[in-house]
């Protein structure tokens, strides 16, 4: 076990790597001058040169990257001239000081996202943490919609094979898969949220959190979150419609499932103790991917249904060509991608006792 997890953790090492030596290519080969963006209108040349310096855009691309590794590392290395851009700061890095020469400082800090173009400086770290929790709460209705939902059709969909119901389902689930989330979006936002909002008292847009009218702060509308977690979960709901159908269609087929029925036991106790366990290996693993890609995935429907989350901040950032933002919401969803791979393939080993962790 311990070996595995050694593997997993080495494997993920290098996919952050290279997700963060493509994103930091990427982000800079884009035409504009970053030190400009920040001062957008009010740039004078004494002030570029101001910029560019305390951020390290003076230095050459290959420099300003090890800076973004150094950056983002817990454990990074910095020198101990103020005008520096690697100089430490509590109020930057926000860490400990494990060793100190004469020229340079190694510290232990949180990974540190750099500051946005657009907010008055304002820390990515800070926006990430603001929006995040929002977009994971809409992801996790979705999946639980997809999964409760899914389950249910696909097994039946699986008994009742070659039946009026199971043609009807699979008709729905292709459907579901083939229009866009952005159309939906706007489709569900328009009939629940105007045209029959008179009887569902659903609004067209909303956040998770509502500015009270009398001046009480924010408040929790969970209402809020039915339309754009049904429109993403819309999607997955049918690819777990399918794998479950097809799933128990072959476990069904298996010889273990011949000797239950000899054996007189009931359908229902066959497929629940027996055949479903085994069913759900290829959902969860589908359903993993679903739930990471969620979190990028959400960006067109958290901004048609007006939802404060990470979806929403990452379009308004490229509206506004705020790189630090987009580039640390990409490593965020690339590290929790990362994250619930290795949480999936433990429980993929659960469920399954003949697959071994090496």
């Amino acid at each position: 076990m311990f070996r595995y997890f050694l593997n997993k953790l080495g494997y993920s090492f290098f996919t952050l790597f290279g997700v963060i030596t493509v994103v930091f290519i990427l982000f800079n080969i884009l035409p504009g001058d970053p030190a400009r963006m920040m001062l957008d209108q009010n740039e004078n040349s004494e002030q570029l040169a101001i910029i560019k310096k305390k951020y390290g855009f003076d230095q050459p691309v290959l420099n300003q990257y090890f800076y973004y590794l150094n950056d983002l590392s817990p454990v990074s290395l910095h020198k101990n001239q103020p005008d520096h851009y690697t100089f430490y700061t509590k109020e930057k890095y926000s860490g400990g000081v494990l060793f100190r020469t004469k020229n340079y400082t190694i510290v232990l800090k949180t990974p540190y996202l750099r500051e946005s173009f657009q907010k008055n400086g304002k820390k990515v770290t800070e926006i990430i943490a603001h929006t995040l929790p929002s977009t994971v709460v809409l992801a996790i209705f979705s999946i639980v919609i997809a999964l409760s939902i899914g389950i249910v059709l696909g097994v039946l969909s699986a008994l009742y094979t070659n039946s009026w119901f199971d043609r009807i389902i699979a008709f729905v689930s292709t459907l579901g898969m083939s229009v866009p989330s952005f159309f939906s979006a706007i489709l569900f936002a328009w009939i629940f949220g105007f045209v029959l909002h008179n009887y569902t008292h659903l609004n067209m847009t909303g956040s998770l959190y509502e500015v009270d009218d009398f001046g009480n702060g924010t408040y929790l509308a969970l209402r809020n979150t039915l339309l754009p977690a049904v429109v993403l979960g819309i999607r997955p709901l049918a690819v777990v419609i399918q794998l479950m159908r097809n799933s128990l269609l072959e476990v069904l087929n298996q010889e273990y499932i011949r000797t239950a029925k000899a054996k007189g036991l009931s359908t229902y106790k066959i497929v629940t103790k027996h055949a479903l366990k085994n069913a759900l290996n290829p959902v969860v693993t589908a359903i993993s991917g679903w739930f990471a890609s969620m979190l990028a995935g959400a960006v067109f429907v958290e901004y048609i249904f007006g939802w404060n989350g990470l979806g929403k901040e990452i379009v308004d950032a490229l509206n506004n060509l705020d790189l630090p933002v987009i580039m640390g919401s990409v490593i965020v969803i690339a590290t929790t991608f990362v994250l619930i791979t290795i949480l999936v393939d433990l429980i993929y080993a659960y469920l399954d006792p003949k697959i071994k962790l090496k």
